[in-house]
């Protein structure tokens, strides 16, 4: 909160964009699960799998791969200059976010960014228990990206991307599109390492102030 680009009264923005973000966003995502759980989707209860244990690993993976694949072009589609300022701009206006930013998006920003999860399990068989799991951890996710600890271990640096990343993202605008890995800012050019982990980060903005 010392940091120069943490603007007047942040937290209290960040909940109120957020709370009235989640209100609009549960009415077309209470309609996918409502679809769901009428059977148009490929949902099954656990004791229906018949892969067992490798089959849940398989399709966790499955999961966290194409929603990142998805979530990253959608993100990125929302930087276009036709789009940004009507939808992802209200997100961005917060530069050294906070854990309230997570969910602070234009509801439909937030909706489509959410769609992959929803798609999922109506074009792969899932678990039930295991989507319920993941759409928690998604959530969790999402807040952990935006809480302002840098910390991540040296081996998955290049692999995770956490909240060292997703800060360059606020503050760099062009940077770090992905959800939980690198990949596909890797493979569409827009990596970038993070500037807090090279001693350039909001964290050390700060202590050069001080």
């Amino acid at each position: 909160m010392k940091h120069p680009l943490f603007i007047k009264k942040q937290v209290k923005q960040e909940i109120q964009l957020g709370s009235a973000a989640v209100f609009w966003m549960s009415f077309p995502t209470v309609a996918v699960f409502y679809l769901e759980i009428k059977g148009h989707s490929k949902l099954h209860d656990m004791y229906q799998g018949s892969l067992g244990l490798s089959g849940v690993l398989l399709s966790i993976v499955g999961f966290l791969l194409f929603t990142d694949t998805c979530i990253y072009w959608i993100h990125r589609c929302m930087h276009h200059k036709a789009i940004y300022k009507y939808l992802h701009k209200q997100h961005h206006k917060f530069k050294i976010p906070t854990p309230f930013a997570s969910h602070a998006f234009h509801p439909v920003d937030g909706f489509l960014q959410s769609l992959p999860y929803h798609l999922y399990p109506f074009i792969f068989p899932l678990s039930k228990m295991v989507y319920l799991s993941l759409f928690v951890f998604v959530n969790i996710w999402t807040i952990s990206i935006h809480d302002g600890d840098y910390r991540i271990p040296g081996i998955l640096i290049h692999i995770v991307n956490g909240a060292a990343h997703h800060v360059d993202h606020h503050l760099y605008f062009n940077y770090n599109y992905g959800q939980y890995f690198t990949l596909w800012d890797r493979l569409g050019g827009s990596y970038h390492y993070p500037s807090a982990l090279m001693g350039k980060g909001p964290h050390d903005d700060i202590q050069k102030l001080e």
